[in-house]
């Protein structure tokens, strides 16, 4: 059973930081794309930032300088380092992973990992 585990949020003042995990287990081929989403209230889930297996990553424009995505194959985990944190930023943040789940299938799946709530003070 394939599964997305994450850790790491909590509640901080604004200029503070945090640092998300999440870890995938289970039975899977490959972990291709590994990303972080977050939804705030009243909102629909937005994208924060992406990394490829490579290194390659994307973020949204309002976290880009203050976010760091980062990964680690080996450990088939990734990060979302967070600092400068702004009220704004305050959500419930998925990880989000683009699976290939057996060698019968040339298609990816994407995993949701339970969410974390990152909630940022003033």
């Amino acid at each position: 059973q394939f599964q997305l585990v994450e850790s790491g949020g909590g509640l901080v003042q604004a200029g503070g930081s945090l640092r998300l995990s999440c870890a995938a287990s289970g039975s899977f081929v490959r972990v291709n794309n590994m990303g972080w989403y977050r939804q705030a209230p009243g909102k629909q889930r937005e994208l924060v930032a992406i990394v490829s297996r490579g290194g390659t990553t994307i973020y949204e424009d309002s976290v880009k300088g203050r976010f760091t995505i980062s990964r680690d194959n080996a450990k088939n985990t990734v990060y979302l380092q967070m600092n400068s944190l702004k009220p704004e930023d305050t959500a419930v943040y998925y990880c989000n992973a683009q699976v290939r789940l057996t060698f019968s299938t040339l298609n990816d799946y994407d995993y949701w990992g339970q969410g974390t709530q990152v909630t940022v003070s003033s």
